[in-house]
């Protein structure tokens, strides 16, 4: 049987996935000071802080599915200090300072989730080794010059490191690093156990989950499910990419799609030879982004974006599982490491990640009605949902914290444009991200589609 038939026919399980508790529907009307939609990341992190300043709050969380079923049971594993947009556009939007202080809260939160981890007793397989991005071409390696020197100026001179090509790959055996670039500011987490763990966390201190508890409505002070309610002062929306699928919000957020693969455990010896016996984060710098990790136990994870967007923001299983895709990233995973290509893959899964027209999260309330969201991470949201989480502590609260200053919070990204134009720009960038990597593999001179690319929407 060959290696691409094996993969075609893994069903869509999250290596991160156990059977967990089973916990109750919501039926009937129910009182609570704060009602939070989603029990992903920003919603317990948002449950978390709360308790944590006052544990006499009523907290209810409402589940369509069940704890960590979107992103948050889903992604690669990297509680980065990454913001989705580059400082420079930050700059640009707001100031040259709060793109700093921006910057430098990042930082600080991979700290914060290591320090809550540990304070609580969660066992998230939290490991803070930092993040590497091979340059593996003659472009990708001026990109990491380029990197380290606009940090540099921007007043950020300990950001980041370039590596020579003998120190990185004396750090990660991958085939054909010319050199690296390296931030400590970034740890792997297991996010099955991190999602999970939260959960239990908040319940224990008084936090109620509802789950297969579906949000139909919603007004100011009043939420809807199929079966119950809950009237409370405040309400947080922590939805992430469902969001588009709630009514009036179809523009406001778009899901797309990030694939992964997990092999078996592999030999320690192995790990040890291809310089993987390590919880280092690590990619390189193409553009269409691909993203790995060692977990706990030994299995590569391996994933990368380039899954079509689906007309009319549909989200749905079938998108979970692109056959073509995950083909292309386990050809990716042996260009990195051909020694591998014995390797079983076990786990290959998918999931959708909310991103705003601007590429910029948000954490805004409506003091007014005091309906308060958090998300569009962009696929960076391990670390930022624990921010997120801790600003809207502060919004609802009325806590004074720096944080709350950051250019993130009450930011209003831009509605996306209705469709055809809005599948036609979003494929038309994804194709757009892949032939840049094509176009430098044959030039060896970097891509002016990225250049540009990179102008349209400030990411990075």
């Amino acid at each position: 049987m060959s290696a691409k038939f094996e993969l075609t026919q893994l069903p869509n399980k999250p290596l991160w996935f156990e059977p967990g508790q089973l916990r109750e529907r919501l039926d009937g009307a129910v009182q609570a000071d704060v009602v939070i939609i989603g029990a992903g990341y920003t919603g317990l992190w948002t449950a978390y802080y709360l308790l944590k300043s006052d544990p006499s709050l009523r907290v209810v969380l409402l589940e369509k599915h069940q704890v960590g079923f979107g992103a948050s049971g889903r992604n690669g594993g990297w509680a980065s200090a990454i913001f989705p947009i580059s400082l420079s556009r930050v700059a640009e939007m707001y100031s040259h300072q709060a793109a700093l202080n921006l910057q430098a809260a990042m930082n600080q939160t991979v700290d914060e989730i290591g320090r809550v981890l540990a304070l609580e007793h969660v066992d998230a397989d939290f490991a803070k080794q930092g993040f590497l991005s091979l340059a593996r071409s003659a472009p990708q390696l001026d990109r990491v010059k380029a990197a380290v020197e606009a940090s540099k100026r921007f007043g950020l001179p300990d950001q980041w490191q370039a590596l020579e090509g003998a120190q990185a790959r004396d750090r990660l055996g991958a085939e054909g690093a010319l050199g690296a670039l390296y931030t400590e500011h970034c740890a792997l987490i297991h996010p099955g156990k991190l999602v999970r763990g939260l959960a239990q966390l908040v319940e224990r201190m008084g936090a109620k989950i509802y789950e297969h508890s579906e949000v139909t409505a919603h007004t100011p002070g009043h939420v809807q499910t199929a079966q119950g309610a809950v009237r409370a002062e405040y309400t947080v929306r922590a939805t992430e990419a469902f969001t588009s699928q709630q009514p009036g919000y179809s523009r406001f957020v778009i899901p797309l799609y990030s694939l992964v693969l997990a092999t078996e455990p592999l030999p320690r010896d192995l790990l040890a030879k291809l310089n993987l016996d390590h919880r280092l984060a690590f990619n390189d710098m193409r553009h269409l982004r691909v993203y790995g990790q060692v977990t706990a136990e030994g299995r590569l994870v391996f994933g990368g974006r380039g899954a079509p967007y689906q007309w009319g923001s549909r989200i749905s299983e079938q998108s979970d599982l692109m056959d073509s895709t995950h083909q292309k990233i386990h050809e990716t995973l042996l260009e990195f490491f051909p020694a591998l290509a014995d390797a079983q893959i076990t786990h290959r899964w998918g999931g959708a990640l909310g991103v705003s027209r601007d590429w910029c999260p948000t954490v805004s309330m409506d003091r007014k009605t005091r309906f308060a969201w958090a998300g569009n991470y962009v696929g960076d949201g391990v670390a930022t949902s624990n921010l997120a989480g801790r600003v809207l502590r502060n919004l609802i609260l009325e806590q004074d914290e720096d944080i709350n200053a950051l250019p993130f919070v009450n930011h209003h990204s831009p509605n996306w444009e209705p469709e055809p134009l809005r599948w036609l720009g979003v494929n038309g960038g994804l194709a757009a991200a892949s032939l840049s990597d094509m176009e430098e593999r044959i030039t060896k001179r970097p891509s002016r589609t990225a250049m540009l690319l990179e102008k349209l929407t400030g990411a990075h």
